[in-house]
């Protein structure tokens, strides 16, 4: 695929992906900005308000209706963190233009109807419509305490307030309960404005228009967007691990205990970090897999994740109470044998194969591409999905290794049944 991204307007960037093989265009308008706890509930709320209304359309009967003109064109607002950014803005979906009914072309009021989004929302007294604020405040706090709900989120989320407590990657994507209840409207609509003039805007097309017309499409619907001082996005932090890993258990009223495992990772050697994460439980067929859960039955599910820009991997696992010391010896003890370079061909193999089958997939999808590539350019990172294939092709056993004996175990969070307190 042909990815092209340059900027077209002060700190406004496009990632072109030329396609013709989609019944759909998918464009996309994100604003980056740095995660932080002071603004992140803030972030997270704006989305959701200006997608309550316009001035042309000002509620959401009118909204809906807008869209349906448009073939049932989609617009949805979103709430992202990738590494140390927030991403917010909207992913918009309409037919290709291609398969417009009488040739009639849907690329430019679609995103026309983006950029009201983004830019001119229904407001009262000059600021937000409280009742809009209100109701979405209501929502976003409902988001907020599901995670609790969900024991193996919490216990992930929970793993990473502990661990990167002192860092931006800390805060979560939505911030926390008690900043969403003290927003008003009239203190919302403030920080959309400084949010819109100070952001980095990455805007994102895929679909069978030229460059040309897709950059004059974003350049009339953004054309009122405020360019002020850019806001700085610090540089990600990369920590060095504790010299005495950090040990944290809590009680709720769970049935099975969740197990979090934090490790830092002091290798810059990302293609072969991947791999050895793949290995060590990144996969159906990984040692966490095949050892921790089927031959030793210590837990119910195991799973290794690895975030590139940060250095992190972490491990999600659900255990017994009763089993929690084996399960954290054995886990590290799988770890160990990554690190020893103690594996069998077809397991470095069946790792490589499953990268490449999904960085191959992504193609296969807009909504995946459109993540990817936003992924890529809040996180400065800038492998196209071939780029990376070709370089995980090259990757060799010492280098997996190497990579591997550079993960140190940081934190582990450990949530158990009341049952198992003394």
């Amino acid at each position: 695929m042909n990815e092209h991204r340059r900027e077209i307007m002060q700190n406004v960037f496009l990632t072109y992906l030329p396609a013709k093989k989609f019944k759909t265009s998918c464009l996309s308008a994100q604003l980056v900005t740095q995660l932080d706890a002071k603004t992140a509930s803030y972030n997270a709320l704006t989305p959701s308000v200006l997608h309550r209304g316009t001035v042309r359309c000002p509620d959401m009967e009118q909204l809906s209706a807008a869209m349906d003109r448009l073939y049932g064109a989609q617009v949805s607002p979103n709430c992202r963190k990738r590494g140390e950014r927030q991403c917010i803005g909207f992913v918009g979906t309409v037919i290709d233009d291609c398969f417009a009914p009488c040739g009639e072309r849907l690329l430019e009021p679609t995103a026309e109807l983006m950029g009201e989004l983004l830019l001119d929302p229904v407001t009262r007294g000059g600021r937000f419509l409280s009742e809009y604020v209100e109701s979405e405040k209501s929502n976003l706090i409902d988001a907020i305490r599901s995670i609790r709900n969900d024991k193996r989120d919490w216990a992930d989320r929970r793993l990473m307030q502990e661990m990167c407590a002192a860092e931006p990657y800390g805060v979560s994507r939505w911030g926390d309960e008690d900043t969403v209840k003290k927003i008003n409207n009239q203190k919302l609509y403030q920080h959309y404005h400084a949010l819109l003039s100070r952001s980095r805007v990455e805007l994102f097309y895929c679909g069978s228009a030229e460059e040309e017309r897709v950059t004059d499409a974003m350049l009339n619907a953004l054309a009122a967007l405020p360019r002020g001082v850019e806001a700085e996005l610090l540089p990600m932090q990369k920590l060095a691990a504790p010299a005495e890993p950090r040990i944290i258990t809590e009680t709720m009223d769970v049935t099975q205990g969740k197990l979090a495992m934090g490790l830092r990772c002091g290798s810059d050697d990302v293609p072969a970090m991947i791999l050895a994460n793949l290995m060590f439980g990144g996969w159906s067929n990984s040692k966490l897999f095949l050892n921790v859960r089927e031959k030793l039955s210590l837990c119910y599910y195991a799973s290794s994740s690895y975030a590139r820009s940060k250095g992190i991997l972490t491990v999600s696992s659900g255990i017994e109470s009763k089993d929690y010391d084996r399960a954290v010896e054995e886990i590290l003890r799988q770890l160990n044998a990554v690190q020893r370079g103690d594996w069998e061909d077809w397991e470095l193999e069946g790792a490589k194969s499953t990268m490449l089958s999904a960085l191959n997939s992504l193609g296969d999808s807009q909504g995946a591409l459109e993540n990817y590539y936003l992924g890529q350019a809040a996180t400065g990172q800038d492998e196209s999905p071939e780029e990376m294939a070709a370089l995980l092709r090259a990757v060799t056993p010492e280098r997996i290794r190497a990579a591997a004996e550079s993960v140190t175990l940081d934190t582990v969070y450990f949530l158990r049944g009341k049952e198992g307190e003394a």
